[in-house]
């Protein structure tokens, strides 16, 4: 595990029919930074994809995730490099999802980290339609924290990333952290 944690920026874009994002890598203020990816979810597609490009031309692809099965309650979605190689999963679990929406992550040589809604009042709460933003924190099987998420509400989503295990390919954390976006409701 690394000494200094990663710090990114996920913005909504506000467009009609489709999900765009823009990920920056920033500093621990999330203020600013460079420009990581821009992604782009494609609509209407009988397994989900997401693409992440160098920037909003779309002139490069960085990397992809894309659903194994029709989305259903428990598909497993692939991550991978701008070559086609993998770089690791993620999944729900729809049955623990009930209560606390729970998400796994797998990298190649690397314990599982197992996402859950930071507040196990909020997830009930919204359960019932509160509307409340979800927080996510991933822990390793030793209960570490290695990554967390806070959603923060405003004209469009923006959220804040922090990478405190640093082994974990960006790519592949980044991927989820979109997928928490787009997915995370249904």
């Amino acid at each position: 595990m690394s000494d200094s944690p990663e710090y990114y920026a996920i913005r909504q874009r506000l467009t009609l029919g489709v999900n765009r994002y823009e990920i920056a890598r920033t500093g621990a203020d999330f203020e600013g930074g460079e420009q990581f990816a821009f992604a782009q979810q494609k609509r209407m597609k009988l397994k989900e994809e997401v693409r992440f490009f160098t920037d909003d031309t779309k002139s490069a692809i960085v990397f992809t995730f894309k659903a194994r099965n029709v989305m259903d309650i428990n598909s497993v979605v692939d991550v991978f490099d701008a070559e086609g190689a993998s770089l690791g999963t993620f999944r729900k679990d729809f049955g623990k999802s009930l209560i606390n929406s729970t998400w796994y992550l797998e990298a190649p040589g690397l314990p599982e980290l197992t996402a859950r809604e930071a507040s196990d009042g909020k997830a009930i709460a919204r359960r019932f339609g509160v509307p409340l933003r979800y927080d996510f924190i991933f822990r390793d099987p030793e209960g570490n924290e290695a990554a967390s998420v806070f959603r923060k509400f405003g004209i469009r989503d923006s959220y804040k990333v922090t990478v405190k295990d640093t082994r974990y390919d960006e790519r592949l954390i980044l991927a989820m952290m979109v997928a928490l976006d787009s997915l995370q409701d249904r």
